[in-house]
């Protein structure tokens, strides 16, 4: 079998993958030196085994339910690849992507790093991108407007506005998600960006990602909602909402991981909790929910790439 020639371009995806690679031990470098290590140990004194080991239990199942958003968006674009590879693709891509933020780019690049070596070719890649934030944007908003609707009261008390505000924006994100729901379930519908095409799941896929990306934000909440002091009668049906509602800031900011916009943004709607626990709980999510991962996510891209070497001249 002839071999393939390369493109005059090839060493476009390895330059980008060792950028995002170095970016994140620099990130990485600049976020542990700002933990203050006294406080990092009131957190943890704070906090029980039990809600250490919730924390952790959720954080698996999240970033377990993540890799669920790859395999999606694979079988929509016909794609048969390995869970192994789906599962290590997915996880080091959101790992990255949370931490440094601009998720098209940073995920989109770790990703190319790990499915070209099974045939998955650039625009494949980007278009396993789309679909797969598209799922998380479609779980996101279902969630954020069943809590609306299901805790108004107690989400209007923490947002300090009236009930009718809360209900009017669940009105308003649920009548978007059926609208979006209504035109996909009316035939095929293709994204089309400067001559790239992209043929969007039909309903029943749509179906999929949005119970899979709602029990993925729900996932992820519980982290940080196990964290927090108990005692204060705090609904997670509420506390969901806050949650999302911050993580939306977050994202808006584009600011890495929403550091510090997010915190910012939590303490406010939790501002009825101990002031100290709440800021331990943040801390301890940071580091259990991003930081964690993201270390875990570069072992395990270079040790990829350290057996692609080995197999490479094995041959």
């Amino acid at each position: 079998m002839p071999l393939r020639k390369r493109s005059r371009w090839w060493w476009l995806g390895p330059l980008a993958s060792a950028i995002i690679f170095l970016a994140s031990l620099v990130v990485l470098y600049f976020i542990v030196r700002e933990i203050e290590p006294g406080e990092l140990a009131k957190a943890f004194a704070n906090a029980s085994l039990r809600q250490l080991s919730l924390a952790l239990a959720f954080t698996a199942l999240s970033y377990l339910l993540l890799t669920g958003y790859d395999a999606l968006a694979l079988r929509r674009l016909g794609l048969s690849i390995p869970y192994r590879t789906t599962a290590l693709g997915s996880f080091t891509s959101y790992s990255v992507s949370f931490t440094l933020g601009f998720p098209i780019v940073t995920g989109g690049t770790v990703r190319y790093w790990v499915y070209a070596a099974k045939g998955v070719r650039a625009s494949e890649v980007a278009s396993l991108t789309v679909i797969a934030g598209l799922t998380f944007w479609l779980g996101l908003g279902m969630i954020f407007c069943l809590s609306l609707f299901y805790a108004t009261d107690s989400v209007a008390q923490l947002a300090r506005t009236s009930p009718l505000v809360i209900q009017a924006i669940g009105a308003v994100t649920g009548v978007v998600i059926v609208g979006y729901l209504f035109w996909v379930a009316t035939g095929e519908r293709t994204l089309r960006v400067r001559g790239w095409n992209l043929p969007l799941p039909g309903l029943g896929v749509t179906l999929g990602q949005m119970l899979l990306g709602a029990c993925e934000v729900s996932a992820a909440a519980a982290v940080l909602f196990v964290l927090l002091p108990g005692g204060h009668n705090l609904p997670y049906e509420s506390f969901l909402a806050a949650y999302i509602f911050a993580c939306l800031i977050g994202i808006a900011s584009h600011a890495p991981g929403g550091l510090g916009v997010f915190e910012a943004t939590m303490l406010i709607a939790l501002s009825r909790l101990p002031f100290e626990h709440v800021l331990g709980a943040l801390l301890l999510f940071r580091i259990i929910y991003y930081i964690l991962p993201f270390i875990l996510a570069l072992v395990l891209l270079a040790l990829n790439e350290m057996g692609r070497r080995i197999r490479r001249h094995e041959r």
